[in-house]
């Protein structure tokens, strides 16, 4: 069959295969994105039933093959059984776990991806935070994890850190009050929402969801982060569509 492998991690997606069988994609912090297989996972008194649905979280052991893994068993730590019973929160959740598989690749470290996956999904289900909020934080944060998160710390133009009043979504970053005749296209952006943006990016994770912000600064924050995603992504999110006309 193989060697035995441990992994730590999530079930991003899952598929029937066959009759009885499952496909799941895992993102792990040992092996980045990896497919596995699940025979017999769909059976009802099967032990890789639980296992193997979305978002579960934990280890797994896996046969290593020569060119697929297969599930063996896990350790689940993490079911998040009160995001499947909200469907809001569902259609959030597999918007993110959409984007973690845009980013995740085979043998790339993935420690923290998975890490603020986690902790965004519980984020979900915290009333003390807004759903919409916490796709702009995820968003945002999985895009500078990733390496390509705007310059919102400086000046474009001249390198100034004060009086920063304008992102530009022609030169992805931000002017401050004396460059902002250089930002193209670009929209005015007060001292919260330039406060918010630098929070989000730069912030440790354990902190990342401790805020919320006015609806005002919400609907500001979710207008700059959108055309971020636009120019960052160069696919169209399927949840993302039905999240929206949800």
């Amino acid at each position: 069959m193989g060697d035995i492998t441990e992994v730590t991690g999530m079930v991003i997606s899952a598929m029937p295969v066959g009759e009885y069988d499952r496909r799941v994609v895992l993102l792990t912090k040992e092996r980045g994105k990896i497919s596995a297989f699940a025979k017999g996972a769909r059976r009802p008194n099967s032990p890789l039933l639980g296992i193997t649905r979305a978002f579960v979280f934990g280890k797994f052991q896996l046969y290593e093959g020569k060119t697929s893994y297969n599930i063996k068993q896990a350790d689940i730590s993490n079911y998040f059984e009160n995001i499947m019973s909200d469907y809001d929160a569902v259609c959030y959740a597999c918007y993110f776990a959409e984007i973690a598989d845009y980013y995740g690749r085979e043998n790339l470290d993935a420690s923290s991806m998975i890490n603020l996956l986690y902790v965004s999904l519980k984020s979900l289900v915290n009333v003390n935070i807004p759903n919409k909020l916490v796709k702009c934080i995820y968003e945002l944060r999985i895009i500078a994890i990733n390496g390509e998160s705007p310059n919102v710390f400086e000046c474009a133009g001249c390198g100034a850190k004060e009086n920063l009043d304008t992102f530009s979504y022609t030169h992805y970053g931000v002017y401050c009050s004396e460059c902002k005749s250089k930002a193209g296209n670009g929209v005015y952006m007060n001292a919260t929402l330039l406060y918010t943006l630098q929070y989000i990016i730069a912030s440790p994770l354990k902190k990342l969801f401790t805020f919320t912000v006015s609806e005002e600064i919400l609907i500001q924050l979710k207008s700059v982060t959108e055309q971020i995603c636009f120019e960052v992504f160069d696919k169209n999110m399927k949840s993302l569509e039905i999240l929206e006309n949800y």
